[in-house]
């Protein structure tokens, strides 16, 4: 009997080894920035497919007003298709863990959900690209030269109430940021420094990744890279 349970893992072993879709991938969740759709996230969601990821395990979440991004920022109808996103991804894996993909607001919108839903221990790998973890100069410092939502109390102005209490909080077990130093967004003022750090870097990142592309570029063509890291 010993021997039959042995021989019987040794096959479902080499089954799975010859099947890489019947291993237990962790479920993933792709948050796009302002303005812009699940669509752009094709790039990274062929890549998922190709490396054995079901659809059924791929989320991501619609959220923000395209029509007028200035309305758009951290606080309301903007949390809850994220939040949903990673209820329904956690609730579905099959390993219990997540993977958490960013791009640019999105990077703080996911991380703020995961933060609310106290799901740090429940998010294996968060990968942030181009975000604006420490904020944007062009929204200026808060609450000085603040004239919209996304610039706001809620948004991505420097120091603003909403990005002092996002950082230093832990959003995953492995940590990574994708940055650019000639990102057209992060860095739309000539500098993509914060207090001498680049704002796309999160505060307890294990390891960023500098590319020499512009801020849609680092989501559309570091696709490899970004299943990389969560793998």
């Amino acid at each position: 009997m010993k021997n039959l349970i042995l021989r019987s893992a040794a096959i479902i072993g080499l089954l799975i080894t010859a099947n890489p879709s019947m291993a237990c991938n962790d479920n993933v969740v792709l948050v796009h920035g302002n303005a812009a759709s699940p669509a752009s996230w094709e790039p990274t969601y062929n890549e998922l497919i190709a490396r054995g990821y079901a659809d059924s395990q791929i989320f991501v979440p619609s959220w923000g007003v395209s029509s007028n991004p200035s309305l758009n920022n951290h606080s309301g109808s903007e949390e809850s298709p994220v939040r949903a996103a990673l209820q329904d991804a956690i609730e579905a894996s099959c390993s219990g863990k997540i993977d958490v993909i960013g791009h640019s607001m999105g990077v703080t919108l996911a991380a703020q959900q995961i933060i609310k839903l106290s799901e740090q221990e429940n998010v294996d790998a968060f990968v942030g690209i181009a975000g604006a973890n420490r904020g944007l100069l062009s929204c200026g410092v808060y609450p000085f030269n603040v004239w919209t939502p996304t610039c706001g109390a809620y948004g991505l102005s420097v120091s603003s109430p909403f990005l002092s209490w996002l950082d230093g909080k832990q959003i995953a077990d492995r940590v990574f940021s994708i940055k650019s130093w000639i990102d057209q967004v992060v860095c739309a003022t000539g500098t993509c420094l914060i207090y001498g750090i680049h704002s796309s870097r999160i505060a307890t990142e294990d390891q960023t990744y500098t590319l020499n592309y512009g801020h849609f570029g680092l989501q559309t063509y570091t696709y490899d890279l970004q299943v990389d890291l969560i793998q």
